[in-house]
């Protein structure tokens, strides 16, 4: 009798062991999660209160980030140079420091500028005997008491002095100096340099008594009025954009301080990476803004028909964004997608992933449970 229990006891457990088995594929399909697919059971599927939907045209203006750096049209950007070079004796010039058209900057000492003056005087008081021979030497030819030859002569001698004189005030004109109101009682062996535009000084390259030659940069001046914003934006987004359109732009040291601009000039050349130049102009001058001071800026684009779907229907993971595109009433993919602009609780599907989730319900309540169980290996109930 004891020889018959310990037999059946053993083949009992087996039974039950193998019975166990056969039955744990069963609870499994109950609630299987792999690396992107998820399957729930009726009491999963009504504690995530899952609908779905499918994507739809919606009208959406949505807005682009991007970046760059205020910059100054080369009209309102001057190096100053001085043609004849020299020694500079004075300068009260500062980085930073405003200055007014016309206004004088600096002093320029030099015996050169001497010898200049000195030469224009000469060549104009021998401009003033010539022209007073030419016009005696057409008197007498005219009455035939003096030969062609020498008329021709004078009248040459005359217009080529005429040249010489205007040469001359011309390179005076070069250094500043006003050859009308120069005589021997003005001369100088001092000019100076004026500012040729409204701005602030942004570069002072010279300091006193050094020599400089005619191709040295002793001053950059800058004009801010007309200071603009180039944005570079890819070319993808530029078919968004237009002449006119807004822009807000900031600083990343006080971004809650906002600019506002108009795009006054889009590029048409598309760089190495596939980016255009984009010119805003801005509403009002700020003179704490300067040259090379890098920006961020929203633009926000014209409404365009695009495919959408709920905010809710997207969810991010690891940087990534996804959808859950329903197999059959309990099985779920997640699939990655990229959005786009957003606008009255709906978001774009950019058109890429829009063509391949084309007629497919997509989960618009219930995603993030759905996300949860995928993190989770399906341990969320």
């Amino acid at each position: 009798m004891n020889k018959l229990i310990y037999f059946i006891l053993p083949v009992t457990l087996a039974f039950m062991a193998c019975k166990s088995k056969k039955q744990e594929p069963a609870a499994a399909r109950e609630n299987t999660t792999t690396e992107n697919l998820v399957q729930l059971t009726d009491a999963q599927l009504q504690s995530a209160a899952v609908e779905l939907t499918q994507l739809a045209p919606k009208n959406i203006a949505y807005t682009l980030h991007v970046s760059g750096k205020i910059d100054v049209p080369p009209q309102n950007m001057v190096s100053i140079s001085f043609p004849l070079g020299g020694f500079l004796k004075d300068t009260r010039l500062l980085s930073g420091m405003q200055v007014t058209k016309g206004e004088a900057i600096a002093t320029m000492e030099d015996p050169q500028y001497i010898q200049l003056q000195q030469d224009y005087l000469t060549a104009r008081t021998k401009l003033d005997l010539l022209a007073k021979d030419y016009i005696r030497q057409k008197d007498l030819n005219s009455s035939k008491a003096a030969s062609d030859k020498v008329f021709e002569q004078a009248e040459a001698d005359y217009k080529s002095q005429q040249i010489q004189v205007s040469a001359l005030a011309q390179k005076l004109k070069l250094i500043g100096v006003n050859a009308e109101k120069l005589d021997p009682s003005t001369i100088s062996r001092t000019v100076n340099i004026y500012s040729p535009i409204n701005g602030f000084v942004t570069a002072v390259n010279v300091n006193i008594g050094k020599y400089v030659n005619p191709t040295d940069v002793l001053f950059e001046i800058v004009d801010p009025s007309d200071i603009h914003l180039g944005l570079t934006v890819f070319e993808k987004d530029i078919p968004s954009l237009s002449k006119g359109q807004k822009v807000i732009a900031y600083t990343n040291t006080d971004p809650s301080k906002k600019y506002e601009c108009a795009i006054i000039l889009i590029g048409q050349d598309v760089g190495n990476n596939r980016s255009v130049e984009v010119h805003c102009h801005f509403e009002q001058y700020d003179k704490s803004l300067l040259p090379g001071t890098f920006m961020n800026a929203d633009i926000e684009t014209k409404n365009k028909q695009v495919q959408a779907l709920p905010e809710a229907a997207v969810v991010a993971n690891g940087g990534q964004q996804y959808v859950f595109v329903a197999h059959d009433k309990h099985t779920f993919e997640m699939v990655p997608v990229k959005t786009g602009g957003r606008e009255n609780g709906f978001l774009e599907i950019q058109a890429d992933d829009a063509a391949t989730l084309a007629g497919k319900n997509i989960v618009a309540k219930g995603a993030y449970s759905l996300l949860m169980k995928v993190k989770n290996g399906g341990d969320e109930e």
